[in-house]
């Protein structure tokens, strides 16, 4: 078995790699924190609408400046499975943060990443970030519930 085809040091990259990522969203740098993603990309975000297409720099940073610092972010139960030159990735995050009009961030969010390894390197192809909403006909999300 080669080093590329060693699924631990596919594993190992793909959690660097995410781990980069995450650094470059915690300092609002939204340049850096899109390298990490395909062309192509696929985002189904908390914020409307529905599903982005490709990469937004500009709405992203546009996002990031609504912070006032860092964004705070752990993750609980992840998992990764990897397969060849695709991997899927899930887990819960906790993003904590300020805002620029002094509210303050406490959210949990399940997040799904679809990776996908082009020309040497992983990256994130599709995301999917939501909250589950109340089913008592009032559609309110549930932005309250903690693992």
């Amino acid at each position: 078995m080669t080093e590329e085809t060693n699924p631990n040091v596919e594993e190992e990259t793909i959690i660097a790699m995410l781990m980069m990522r995450a650094s470059a969203i915690g300092d609002k740098n939204a340049k850096d924190a899109l390298t990490y993603e395909t062309e192509d990309s696929v985002e189904f975000s908390l914020a409307p609408p529905l599903v982005y297409h490709g990469k937004d720099e500009a709405g992203l940073q546009d996002w990031f400046d609504t912070w006032e610092g860092p964004i705070g972010s752990d993750v609980h139960d992840a998992k990764l499975t990897v397969g060849g030159d695709v991997a899927f990735w899930s887990g819960l995050l906790h993003m904590t943060g300020t805002k620029t009009d002094g509210a303050e961030v406490d959210l949990w969010f399940r997040q799904t990443l679809g990776l996908v390894k082009r020309d040497g390197r992983w990256l994130v192809a599709h995301q999917h970030a939501s909250v589950p909403f109340a089913m008592d006909g009032s559609e309110r999300a549930l932005v309250d519930l903690k693992p």
